[in-house]
């Protein structure tokens, strides 16, 4: 096992995929943490003509098939599509486009949810302490930020996760664009199941480790403002 360890991380392709795979999982994360909460609370906050249809249409993107998702990406960016000329197919940043979209919807719909169940009460608690708008904005992000955080690791999660989606947007190309779960699949397809489940089980370590990392800042700030 230890030489198993000491030869993957002396190999460039494997480090190089490490390193996609968190430069994606962080980014997607972030770029759909943002939009999503946004989106999120604005349908809370917000009725207009068709909101039904809109919540719907997210609910059903919230479990859309990434492969899905990445044909549609894919089309777009290449060399005859729409967005072909800004030259993305291939790349970390269409990569990152794909995970994105994919992303987005579960923050969203989840934010949505949980907006609807305690904000009402947040907001009410707020006018009647006579907070005004951006009072009120800070005090409902500080309320919910446990379930944002929440919403934000499932993110993660599924980003971290992804196949389908960056293999046909990024082409899993070795050194460039192939993350830990190309990788893996690619290795199972060769038959050398070995280093495959390897990688496996040190990309759950690698997520296990950011949680408890996540964990423990946030169990700091509590106890910060509890003193």
């Amino acid at each position: 096992m230890i030489d198993w360890m000491i030869n993957v991380f002396s190999d460039k392709a494997v480090l190089s995929a490490i390193r996609v795979t968190f430069m994606l999982a962080f980014g997607s994360t972030l770029l759909s943490s943002v939009f999503g909460i946004a989106a999120g609370l604005l349908l809370e906050r917000f009725s207009f003509p068709g909101k039904r249809i809109v919540i719907r249409i997210n609910r059903t993107l919230m479990g859309v098939p990434p492969v899905v998702v990445g044909l549609l990406v894919y089309l777009l960016l290449m060399r005859r599509g729409p967005l072909g000329s800004l030259e993305l197919l291939f790349t970390i940043p269409g990569m990152l486009i794909a995970q994105t979209l994919i992303i987005t919807p579960i923050i969203s719909g989840m934010v949505y949810s949980y907006a609807c169940r305690f904000v009402p009460a947040i907001r009410v608690f707020a006018i009647t302490m006579g907070a005004g708008k951006w009072q009120t904005v800070k005090l409902i992000f500080a309320e919910l930020r446990k379930e944002l955080y929440f919403c934000m690791v499932t993110g993660f999660g599924r980003s971290i996760s992804e196949v389908g989606a960056v293999m046909l947007v990024g082409g899993n190309i070795k050194g460039s664009t192939r993350t830990m779960t190309t990788t893996i699949s690619l290795l199972k397809s060769q038959g050398i199941f070995t280093e495959g489940v390897g990688l496996g089980i040190l990309l759950l370590v690698m997520a296990f480790i950011l949680q408890c990392l996540c964990d423990f800042f946030q169990r700091e700030e509590v106890q910060d403002e509890n003193y």
